[in-house]
């Protein structure tokens, strides 16, 4: 079953001129998409602010995957917004002062280092050492708008599983991609919505939350930009509840990026046609139910269970 929510309307809107993003002033309600011929109704649930009983509000934790962002990390991090509870940045292979500036911005973060090459391979390491129960994942380019995790944390709460942020949906935009990119993304987003029967507004996009607990349905292995499009066919394949939500994209503040459209577009292509004529063919919906919330204790123990073992014993991962 594939729900896919959009983000909540907003009452005002304006252009920051020194951010480059629009921002929100509230959120509201959320929308459908259809998939496989099934539509699921859903009704938006207040944003709880306070709770004096009852469980504990869950955990946020935000991955930031870098690679010499000295010059944008601290934007990022600067406008993390209040819900986020853990902040995990993986790097291992800058040659300048990102984890030094990350360090004196926000002195509570935990640096994973990975020293093997690629976004999928960091990604996957940062995974692996978050504990919240929400895990969003964004670029430490300043190209997204950190203040956007609030939408992600939304629609997790409402009751998806796993959550894509979208620039081609209402409220969403972009000011960074070219006319090759977006062609590009287009077709894909044109297959991903054939191959899989779904209506995505956008599919090559790194702004991602999901719950922790899902962790293991998605069984990620991808070692390069490629893991985005896998996330997103694996839960699509393991039948979660998946969400979209609106999102703009700014261009990157400093330097180039590490983005290669050709190379990188046709690994994604490969990814998708793949995961629609192999990976079904194993048990992954089987993955998908709700395991039991370990004891905190256990949490080493189950990482080592649910993740790909590419990212446990491995000499050059190193948690800080």
């Amino acid at each position: 079953m594939l729900i896919d929510f959009l983000s909540r309307p907003t009452t005002r809107r304006f252009s920051s001129p020194t951010s480059g993003h629009p921002s929100t002033a509230s959120p509201g309600a959320l929308r459908l998409v259809e998939t496989d011929d099934e539509r699921v109704p859903t009704q938006a649930a207040p944003k709880l602010i306070a709770q004096s009983d009852g469980p504990p509000a869950p955990r946020v934790s935000v991955v930031i995957p870098t690679l010499n962002e000295e010059r944008n990390v601290a934007w990022v991090l600067e406008r993390l917004p209040k819900i986020v509870d853990e902040v995990i940045l993986v790097d291992g292979r800058s040659t300048d002062r990102t984890v030094d500036v990350a360090r004196s911005v926000r002195p509570d973060i935990r640096v994973v280092l990975e020293r093997k090459p690629g976004k999928g391979v960091a990604l996957r390491a940062g995974f692996a050492a978050a504990r919240g129960d929400y895990i969003v994942m964004i670029d430490a380019d300043g190209s997204m708008n950190p203040a956007e995790i609030e939408r992600f944390v939304d629609a997790l709460e409402t009751g998806c599983d796993f959550v894509k942020g979208s620039r081609f949906t209402a409220g969403g935009g972009t000011t960074d991609m070219s006319t090759i990119r977006r062609l590009g993304n287009h077709a894909l987003r044109s297959a991903v919505n054939l191959l899989y029967r779904s209506d995505f507004t956008d599919l090559c996009y790194g702004f991602i939350g999901f719950r922790r607990e899902r962790l293991s349905a998605l069984r990620l292995d991808s070692r390069g930009f490629e893991i985005e499009t896998e996330m997103i066919a694996r839960a699509a394949v393991a039948s979660l509840r998946i969400g979209e939500v609106a999102s703009f994209e700014a261009e990157r503040r400093h330097g180039e990026s590490n983005l290669s459209a050709w190379r990188d577009g046709s690994r994604a292509l490969a990814t998708l046609l793949q995961e629609r004529f192999i990976l079904p063919r194993c048990d992954l919906a089987s993955q998908a139910t709700v395991a039991p919330r370990p004891h905190p204790l256990d949490h080493d123990a189950l990482l080592r269970a649910t993740l790909p073992s590419a990212v446990h014993g491995d000499a050059s991962v190193t948690v800080r």
